[in-house]
């Protein structure tokens, strides 16, 4: 019975001082499955607010709701091409979370990386996007956003960029998905 004892603390031990680097998430939409392994030791702050949303359940019934591609962002000088989702009810929203950009995290916005949507620094909550492509204007730097910090990047796909790129083909109208693509739910895979 000691040695379960002795092996069940080291093992707490461990996982709390020395935090695994990467977890994995499963994004489970109507169109396909999306694994993305989340950085967690380059950008704690933003996984573990994205796990927080993960945990208590708020991504279930979820959903995609908007692409940016090349013909359908006119008004910008500087295009991008992702697809964002997440919730867009504030009231099921966690207070927003500080802002870790790419020159902090060392996370660069290229194909299949996911960072959080934001209006200005530390206004991050549930809404997340994925790159199609390298999308440098997206770093800290970059002038997409016009106060040059960027956003904060935190994983990256490593399966289903074949279902990242349908949905990013799919009918909208100004950006809006038409109709959105659901999310059933986003679900820990390790941890």
């Amino acid at each position: 019975m000691k040695i379960f004892t002795i092996i069940f603390i080291l093992l707490f031990i461990t996982t709390t001082l020395f935090p695994q680097s990467t977890s994995f998430v499963e994004i489970i939409t109507t169109v396909g499955n999306i694994k993305v392994e989340l950085y967690n030791k380059k950008a704690p702050v933003t996984v573990s607010n994205f796990l927080k949303y993960i945990r208590s359940g708020k991504f279930q019934n979820s959903s995609f709701y908007r692409t940016v591609t090349m013909s359908n962002q006119p008004q910008n000088k500087i295009k991008i091409e992702v697809i964002q989702g997440g919730i867009e009810d504030t009231t099921k929203m966690y207070p927003p979370i500080k802002h870790e950009s790419t020159k902090t995290t060392g996370i660069l916005h290229k194909d299949g990386v996911i960072s959080m949507a934001r209006n200005e620094p530390g206004t991050e909550t549930s809404e997340f996007f994925i790159c199609i492509g390298d999308q440098p204007s997206l770093d800290y730097g970059g002038m997409r956003n016009p106060d040059g910090h960027g956003f904060s990047a935190f994983g990256k796909v490593v399966d289903g960029m074949d279902v990242v790129r349908k949905i990013h083909n799919m009918n909208s109208v100004k950006q809006r998905l038409v109709p959105p693509v659901k999310i059933m739910d986003i679900i820990l895979l390790n941890n």
